[in-house]
């Protein structure tokens, strides 16, 4: 399963995977909206892969096999005020 993978310029660490480069047509409108012009990063086989930095290798084949696309998003940014007060005996509340 080739897959290529874009990343968005406006939307740090989001990452796009579609089966075919440059067939954005299975992306919905307000999604390519949100993420801007799409920057070209690579192409690979995704059957050969078993594993992959930050996305579920699973989810990724089962959306790009359901949707067409799969839309990879950073991590959570850590509450640092909640991690301060965890680390003081306060409650986050």
């Amino acid at each position: 399963m080739l897959t290529a993978v874009y990343k968005s310029l406006k939307k740090a660490d989001t990452y796009l995977y579609i089966e075919k480069r440059d067939d954005f047509s299975k992306i919905p409108e307000p999604l390519m909206a949100m993420f801007g012009r799409p920057k070209y990063v690579m192409m690979f086989d995704l059957s050969k892969r078993n594993r992959l930095g930050m996305a579920d290798i699973a989810q990724v084949k089962e959306k790009l096999s359901s949707d067409g696309f799969y839309l990879q998003l950073p991590p959570p940014e850590d509450n640092l005020l909640d991690q301060f007060k965890k680390q003081n005996g306060a409650s986050s509340d």
